[in-house]
């Protein structure tokens, strides 16, 4: 038997007029064109080829960002 169902939070979901057995065993076949490539799994994973790039910023950048970025005051008190 075949049927077509969707995947939705990285689960399966059946229709809902189908009704399997609890604990049966199924095979799942994916079409080429439903998988992904791998993901990251971590930020640093996703984000590791720009960390590091930025040049030219104030030497308290980490510090005082929301200073340089939204105009704050400085933490700092500067």
């Amino acid at each position: 038997m075949t049927i077509t169902a969707k995947v939705h939070n990285h689960r399966i979901e059946l229709p809902p007029d189908f009704v399997v057995r609890e604990g049966a065993e199924v095979r799942v076949t994916l079409p080429d064109e439903a998988t992904v490539e791998e993901q990251p799994t971590s930020l640093f994973d996703s984000l590791k080829d720009i960390i590091g790039k930025a040049e030219g910023l104030p030497d308290d950048f980490a510090a005082e960002h929301d200073h340089y970025i939204h105009g704050t005051p400085k933490r700092s008190g500067q």
